[in-house]
């Protein structure tokens, strides 16, 4: 909006950039622009402010499809004024010059006209357009051709106005028909869901199986390896069996090989030992063969005595003691013949 300040008799008015001023003197133009600043006298000066700027321009159509469905569409169109002075000649943008506000309402008419045309070309397609098509592609559509048939409008060209774009938010039914149209959907939803469940389910169900394979397999490989083992241990047990049966016969042959030296050893030992005892016997028997069987009966006598420690009685007869008597007085007379000689 213009600033306008009362100096008296004379006016200052200011614009912003984004408003472009058309000013008249006594019904002439004399000055157009955008952003202006000057004096004027209001009695016989008038102002027209038109913005320049993007505007944005909503709006909720309600139509009824090629299948006599009810349909709501929602969106927005931005455009702007490129020809200022084209525009000035169709709608009044006179503003006060007192305040600098506008004095008619010319956003509200040039939105209208907008927004009008936008609707028709929007009915032109929903007539023509079952609902489900709409549903699927209507934005594209629509958008294009409310682009379209605004872009090549008489009247839009005329008023010096360019579409900057168009944009549609929402296309809905009737809460009754979109309901209706949602089952398909949710059953096929739902159809792919149990679907993606028995898959996941029978994938589940395949895992299993393969995990039990995978363990019976473990389990034969484990059975196989286990029978190896055991009879891999019953051959090692044999062969230290048969190693340890050779060991001992072998030790068993060498101890009756060293069993067999020693005792040959103690039996040569034990010859050489009674062969001895028999020469020394021998050689005793030869030395008491010429002895008289008195001196014989005393020898035995004393080394009896020698080997008893009591005795309790003795009993000599006559005749024993008279040999031996007789003995004992040679033997005296033989050795006092030896002394005498």
């Amino acid at each position: 909006m213009a600033e306008i300040r009362n100096f008296r008799i004379l006016r200052h008015l200011r614009s912003d950039t984004t408003s472009h001023l058309i000013r008249f003197r006594r019904g002439r133009l004399t000055q157009s622009g955008r952003g202006l600043a000057f004096w004027f006298h209001p009695m016989s000066t008038s102002v027209a402010e038109i913005p320049i700027d993007d505007r944005e321009l909503p709006f909720l159509y309600h139509g009824r499809s090629h299948d006599f469905q009810d349909v709501t569409i929602q969106g927005t169109i931005a455009f702007r004024v490129v020809d200022p002075e084209k525009l000035a000649q169709r709608v009044d943008f006179t503003i006060g010059l007192a305040t600098g506000a506008l004095l008619h309402q010319p956003h509200e008419k040039l939105g209208a006209l907008v927004t009008e045309l936008a609707q028709q070309f929007t009915w032109e397609y929903l007539t023509q357009t079952e609902l489900a098509s709409i549903l699927e592609s209507g934005f594209d559509a629509i958008r294009g051709r409310i682009e379209a048939g605004l872009a090549a409008d008489r009247g839009i060209l005329e008023m010096g106005i360019e579409i900057v774009s168009v944009r549609v938010g929402a296309i809905r039914p009737e809460p009754e028909t979109e309901k209706a149209l949602q089952i398909p959907v949710r059953e096929a939803i739902q159809q792919r869901a149990d679907q993606a469940s028995f898959e996941r389910r029978a994938l589940a169900v395949e895992k299993e199986r393969a995990i039990q394979e995978n363990e019976l397999q473990n389990q034969i490989e484990l059975a196989r390896r286990e029978e190896l083992l055991i009879t891999q241990r019953g051959q090692n047990g044999r062969r230290q069996a048969t190693e340890t049966s050779e060991a001992d016969q072998i030790e068993t042959v060498a101890r009756a090989n060293r069993i067999g030296v020693e005792a040959q050893a103690e039996a040569n030992r034990i010859e050489r030992v009674e062969q001895a005892k028999v020469a020394a016997e021998r050689d005793r028997m030869e030395i008491y063969r010429d002895f008289p069987a008195e001196r014989l009966v005393a020898l035995a006598v004393q080394k009896l005595a020698g080997k008893l420690e009591r005795i309790e009685h003795v009993n000599i007869t006559p005749d024993l003691f008279g040999g031996m008597l007789t003995q004992l007085v040679r033997a005296g007379t033989e050795r006092l013949e030896a002394g005498e000689e």
